[in-house]
């Protein structure tokens, strides 16, 4: 249900700035009234700009939009308060891509529960240029998450956060289990 323009208050009435020769003019006055209905939307949406910014006050269709200006990839399946959260924790979560602290806390937001991620470590060096790679082990992380239910996370959805955010060649292993929540520790392993 839309709100009528004659439902938005005139804070400012243009009739009311006018020099006095205007003032007292009937037909100028109707016409910066109607002028008013017309005009006051748009002052009220300009007054409360910095709330549509605001991911704690922002209208839920906003949040989408909100999302892409912070580069968050938002998920339909998400709610309303996860996006808040999402767009809210979104500096943060940028300054620490790609490491386990920073998959966990983001992991955490989308799950609610404690996030326990392990990885394989490690690093490689050659002494001369080109040619394959050591090893034949990609590497691997794994990643833990406690949740009091867990048929109510989306599975697919952690797979698809952790993996863009870890090197494309490592596997990605999601486990997400009920009981009680562990120690949290978004540790990484050797």
């Amino acid at each position: 249900m839309r709100t009528a323009a004659a439902d938005v208050p005139v804070r400012h009435p243009i009739g009311d700035r006018l020099p006095a020769i205007y003032a007292e003019n009937d037909f100028t006055q109707r016409f910066t009234a109607a002028l008013d209905e017309v005009i006051a939307p748009l002052f009220a949406v300009l007054d409360s700009f910095a709330d549509y910014l605001d991911p704690a006050l922002a209208a839920p269709d906003f949040l989408d939009w909100l999302c892409t200006w912070v580069a968050v990839e938002s998920d339909e399946a998400w709610s309303a308060q996860q996006r808040r959260d999402m767009v809210g924790a979104a500096v943060a979560t940028h300054r620490r891509r790609g490491t386990a602290p920073g998959i966990g806390g983001q992991l955490e937001l989308l799950t609610g529960g404690q996030v326990e991620i392990t990885d394989s470590g490690g690093c490689v060096v050659r002494a001369e240029h080109g040619g394959p790679l050591p090893g034949t082990d990609p590497g691997e992380v794994r990643v833990l998450v406690r949740v009091a239910d867990p048929s109510a996370v989306d599975v697919a959805a952690v797979r698809a956060a952790v993996t863009e955010s870890v090197p494309v060649h490592l596997r990605v292993t999601v486990e997400v289990v009920g009981g009680p929540a562990a120690e949290h520790t978004h540790g990484s392993g050797s």
